[in-house]
């Protein structure tokens, strides 16, 4: 008002001028002020400049009536023009004013995704997200609630005015809750769909997309860290495999000169004659050296495996001759019991490893031996199954538990019932289904309790050519 009423004084003493002047420098003046201070001053100011342009230059002068009717459309149109122009003026300052401070946002939340980059595991990063939402955003606290550890990260005690069921509620709705009286805002923090917890701030003057902005930031912040940490645990795995390979490959290679030696030993005493008694100890010693030396030989393979150095040489070969292989090697084992052949002939001949695939046969069929009654049958099979041979070892033992299935190819697992009255390492089938993979193929049980076991491969085949 005291800048209408200096217009009016200057326009009236100072620098004498007529009605329209003084209207247009009003005008212009309630621009300023709508621009400067708001759409309530400019008004005011608009009615201020109505009544003293009435009063001061409008005929009869020193009076607020008019007698001229086109005086009062002049008037009329000021009062019009000074207010939508003051409209215009505080419109543009409030959208001013908006992308300030939405450019303002950007840069914090810019600010807030550079110091996620930082963060260490899943809890130093949720402390660190609570930390650096209030020195960038500069409120007075914060809290987060990871869903998935039930916990809550809190700044200080004044986050204490955020209740723990108020967190836990917007988790589980995935609904924000903001109150604009006492500034606080609860929002969900989402990844991919799934809500993993909430994210409540105290003093939060920010927009709804800031506030989601925020959330998806500490959801991207929790879950880096998460994969960090499981990379780590599987880059830590994969060293302690290698190391264990290394050191298993290292101590078989160690373990088989002596063993060689001992094995040559006892051979040669026992090729002397000796007495039954030196006799008999001298073929447990045998058998015993037999064994450590199969025992050194499977750890060797599974090095082998483990640090993926299996490398078979694959050529065609007939199914038949590595049954037969197979078999004359197991001879002494399968002593007493039938051997049934289901072998399809004309079969195609198998792209395969020779020795390799008949170390896979021998495990099978010692398999059967040791876990089936004496005398009972083997039955060894083969047929082709689209692209693939498949080779089945049946046998007439207690069978495997369902439960126990899928863990029979595991390194060191032996079955419950079995693993006290049957003596093996659990390496036998592992190395087989590592061998069987190498291929390409499949190796799979199937069996039920008290009704046998088959054990079965795929290997491929060699498109074209038939074995006759």
């Amino acid at each position: 008002m005291a800048l209408v009423g200096a217009i009016v004084f200057v326009c009236l003493r100072v620098l004498p001028a007529n009605s329209l002047t003084v209207a247009l420098t009003l005008v212009l003046a309630i621009v300023g002020i709508a621009t400067r201070w708001g759409l309530t001053e400019s008004i005011a100011a608009s009615i201020g400049g109505v009544l003293g342009l009435n009063y001061f230059f409008l005929p009869p002068v020193g009076t607020f009536t008019i007698t001229d009717p086109q005086n009062w459309v002049a008037l009329a149109a000021f009062l019009v023009t000074a207010i939508t122009v003051s409209q215009l003026s505080v419109g543009v300052r409030r959208r001013a004013a908006e992308a300030i401070a939405r450019r303002q946002e950007v840069e914090r939340l810019n600010a807030l995704g550079q110091a996620m980059l930082l963060s260490g595991s899943v809890r130093s990063a949720a402390r660190e997200i609570v930390n650096s939402i209030i020195r960038t955003f500069d409120i007075p606290g914060a809290v987060l609630f990871n869903q998935i550890e039930n916990e809550f990260l809190r700044s200080d005690a004044r986050a204490q005015s955020i209740a723990e069921d108020q967190l836990r509620r917007v988790a589980d709705s995935g609904e924000a809750a903001i109150d604009a009286k006492s500034l606080t805002a609860v929002v969900p923090i989402r990844l991919g769909g799934q809500v993993i917890g909430s994210l409540g701030l105290i003093g939060c003057t920010l927009s709804a997309a800031a506030l989601n902005a925020v959330a998806y930031l500490a959801a991207i912040g929790i879950e880096r860290s998460r994969s960090i940490e499981e990379a780590g645990k599987v880059e830590a795995a994969r060293r302690s495999e290698v190391l264990k390979a290394t050191l298993l490959d290292a101590l078989a290679h160690d373990l088989k000169t002596p063993l060689t030696s001992i094995k040559g030993a006892v051979t040669h005493l026992l090729a002397q004659q000796p007495g039954a008694e030196d006799k008999e100890l001298l073929t447990i010693a045998n058998e015993e050296a037999d064994r450590l030396n199969r025992l050194v030989v499977e750890v060797l393979e599974m090095a082998r495996i483990e640090a993926s150095k299996l490398h078979p040489d694959r050529a065609p070969h007939d199914i038949n001759d590595i049954v037969a292989a197979a078999l004359k090697a197991q001879e002494e084992s399968l002593k007493g019991r039938a051997v049934e052949l289901r072998i399809l002939s004309p079969l195609p001949a198998a792209d395969v490893d020779f020795e390799f695939i008949q170390q896979v046969l021998k495990q099978l069929l010692d398999n059967a031996v040791k876990y089936s009654a004496p005398g009972t049958p083997v039955e060894i099979a083969a047929e082709t199954a689209g692209e693939r041979i498949v080779v089945s070892v049946s046998d007439r033992g207690s069978g495997i538990a369902e439960e126990e299935q899928s863990r029979v190819f595991d390194k060191f697992y032996r079955g419950r019932k079995s693993r006290e009255r049957v003596l093996g390492t659990g390496l036998g089938l592992s190395i087989a289904k590592g061998i069987i993979e190498a291929h390409g193929g499949k190796i799979w049980v199937t069996s039920a309790p008290g009704k046998g076991s088959v054990f079965s491969f795929a290997v491929p085949m060699v498109k074209g050519e038939l074995v006759r």
